[in-house]
């Protein structure tokens, strides 16, 4: 679907309007994890010199870290895993794959390739169900020419929908890759007002949304400052309270809050209003926990001492499984 001034990119996969819809589950849990460089060893489909560094670099290494992967969300067991850092569709399926035949767990896989063409990385979204429909989107020219946005290369749109009509419960999740480093503040933060144009009036009307993944944040206050990025992004700075979004972080001991080998909080799962009380009148999504799980990515004696120079070269036993920890959070259905 293409509309004057806007580019979307749209897959509906929703089933016939004859057909049963998915079960509403009785709890829904929700990860987000950067698994850092998730690259095969075929560097024939990798155009930029640094993808063909960052691949594994040989076939052992490549099923080790498919292998780990897989392991590692087999514990977690999500109904909706956002992933960062994807090499393609090949890699998804190949985890899916391990998923299934390791560990008796199906998933699918909702995926659109971006246009990084730097890293190659990008993002993606498993699920056990509920999905209806993906996309990518752009900003329109007219916003384009204000220059107070700046497009993300590495995010997806992902709606999801369980039970009958008469008795449906939707979700809005927002999966993104934000532009990294102190330095890209000012990009990092045009790149949030792009998604509060995008996700704003779906909050205002009391819809269920989760924006999460990889923020690269560098704020770390609970709560951050309005004119931060974080801060524009929960909300903040706007007026009015009925557009804001809640970061699960601030339920996290603060020496629990650390989702990066390096101590930073990049990674974040921020929820609308609907999705942290209980609705009076039907089934609906609560918030029950929040947690980071570094006992999934630490192996061996410890965390990894030189883990980005030398990565392939620690033993397999020590060697950790990423440089971020998955951020998990669980909602039950009351």
């Amino acid at each position: 679907m293409i509309r004057l001034g806007e580019f979307v990119v749209l897959f509906a996969i929703g089933i016939a309007s004859f057909a049963q819809a998915d079960e509403l589950p009785s709890r829904l849990v929700v990860a987000t994890w950067n698994v850092e460089w998730f690259f095969d060893d075929d560097r024939g489909d990798n155009g930029s010199d640094l993808s063909r560094e960052q691949s594994a670099p040989n076939r052992d290494a490549w099923e080790w870290k498919l292998a780990q992967v897989a392991g590692a969300v087999a514990k977690l067991r999500p109904t909706i895993l956002a992933l960062q850092e994807v090499e393609n569709r090949r890699v998804l399926s190949n985890l899916t794959r391990r998923l299934k035949d390791d560990h008796g767990l199906t998933y699918r896989i909702a995926y659109i390739e971006g246009w990084d063409t730097f890293t190659e990385q990008d993002v993606a979204v498993l699920y056990q169900s509920g999905l209806v429909e993906y996309s990518c989107r752009e900003q329109s020219r007219e916003m384009f020419l204000s220059q107070q946005y700046y497009n993300l290369n590495k995010h997806l749109f992902a709606r999801f929908e369980w039970g009958p009509d008469d008795a449906k419960e939707s979700l809005t999740l927002l999966n993104v890759h934000l532009r990294a480093t102190p330095e890209a503040a000012d990009l990092r933060l045009r790149q949030v007002r792009l998604m509060r144009k995008w996700i704003a009036e779906q909050i205002r009307r009391g819809e269920n949304v989760i924006v999460l993944g990889d923020l690269n944040t560098e704020e770390k206050n609970h709560p951050p400052e309005a004119a931060t990025d974080l801060g524009v992004l929960l909300g903040i700075a706007t007026p009015e309270p009925s557009d804001d979004l809640f970061d699960l972080h601030a339920r996290l001991p603060a020496a629990l809050r650390a989702t990066h080998l390096s101590g930073g909080q990049f990674d974040r799962i921020l929820i609308s209003p609907t999705m942290s009380h209980d609705a009076p009148d039907r089934q609906d999504f609560v918030f029950g926990s929040v947690r980071v799980a570094k006992d999934v990515v630490i192996r061996g004696q410890g965390q990894d001492t030189d883990h980005f120079n030398s990565f392939y070269q620690i033993p397999q036993d020590e060697r950790d499984v990423s440089d971020h920890y998955p951020l998990v959070a669980e909602f039950l259905v009351q």
